[in-house]
């Protein structure tokens, strides 16, 4: 090494806080990204934060120093023990040159956090528990920008030593949500519908799955889940056919007309645990005759079981009129 070159290095070291940099050295000065070490002259990208990794060792991110004595690992070690941070603490935390060349996500030295909260052990085999929420970090905004369709959209944010973590999963979850409302816009889907709990339930799924789910198949919602969510209905029901044998219960009927002019005639069934929607049905070609309407209320009624109905309730079109005086006369003639 010359004397220019051990010159230089002397000048960047002193102006850096890490003690790491008595260990290592920039054979570019133009390059600081990339930090040479002493001992074995191999040459780590990532800033004075990968080469105490390297030097230290045992992490999965570089190789170990083989060269590294024991004492100055023993140095570093202390330094980071008082400088940690795990994944669940703010950014704010790191040090200067650390935020400057940070590309990927640190990785504490001492200890292995579940982001779930669950108990796992750390490199001393004590066990620790996290239960606050996982920051995201400039690598999250990395990977979720390369999962786009155009590169060219949204670049990355700056790094700032403070409320970092705040401004990628402010920018994160603006993409995220911008996927979800343009689904709601070309499905035409009324935006009402963000307000239903299942689609709460929906997004809080998706969440705990992670990364690389497969959506469900054109066949799968057709067939095999518009089955199972049958059943879960039929589940449902069950409870309120119960408390029709034993309480009783009202038919109601509601006819409605769509875009395409269809008469749509909805049976609903109320009780003491509240109304629950039966079927639909399109009455189109028949809605201004009273005895077909007649004969549709007559085979819910059957449905229903006409011994737990207490009162039918229906619009009071001259349709139903006539319908109800044709119940009532049938009634008379029996």
């Amino acid at each position: 090494m010359t004397s220019v070159q051990s010159n230089s290095i002397d000048s960047t070291m002193t102006s850096k806080k890490d003690p790491a940099w008595k260990y290592n050295y920039l054979k570019d000065p133009k390059d600081p990204n990339a930090v040479t070490c002493m001992f074995c002259d191999k040459t780590t990208k990532g800033g004075i934060f990968r080469a105490k990794q390297h030097l230290v060792g045992n992490f999965k991110n570089t190789t170990v120093c083989k060269k590294c004595p024991l004492e100055v690992k023993e140095e570093l070690l202390s330094y980071m023990n008082e400088k940690k941070i795990t994944k669940n603490e703010s950014y704010g935390n790191l040090l200067e040159d650390d935020v400057e060349y940070l590309r990927d996500e640190e990785e504490d030295y001492s200890l292995s956090i579940n982001q779930s909260g669950k108990k796992v052990s750390d490199r001393r085999g004590k066990e620790v528990v996290s239960t606050k929420k996982a920051k995201k970090g400039p690598m999250d905004l990395y990977m979720f920008q390369g999962s786009q369709k155009q590169q060219g959209q949204a670049g990355g944010s700056k790094f700032r030593q403070t409320n970092i973590s705040d401004a990628c999963d402010k920018e994160i979850r603006g993409r995220t949500i911008q996927h979800i409302a343009r689904f709601f816009y070309q499905a035409g889907l009324p935006l009402s519908t963000t307000r239903l709990d299942s689609f709460k339930e929906m997004i809080e799924a998706i969440g705990r799955y992670g990364a690389g789910l497969k959506p469900p198949s054109y066949y799968e919602m057709r067939v095999p889940l518009l089955q199972k969510e049958l059943n879960y209905t039929n589940d449902l029901l069950k409870g309120h056919k119960e408390s029709w044998v034993t309480h009783g219960c009202s038919i109601m009927s509601d006819a409605w007309t769509d875009r395409r002019r269809k008469s749509i005639i909805n049976f609903m069934v109320n009780c003491s645990l509240g109304t629950m929607f039966v079927k639909s049905i399109d009455a189109s070609s028949f809605v201004k005759s009273g005895d077909k309407i007649y004969d549709l209320l007559d085979k819910f009624v059957e449905e229903i079981g006409e011994q737990n109905i207490v009162q039918v309730i229906t619009d009071n079109g001259s349709n139903y009129v006539l319908a109800g005086n044709i119940h009532l006369l049938n009634y008379l003639n029996f």
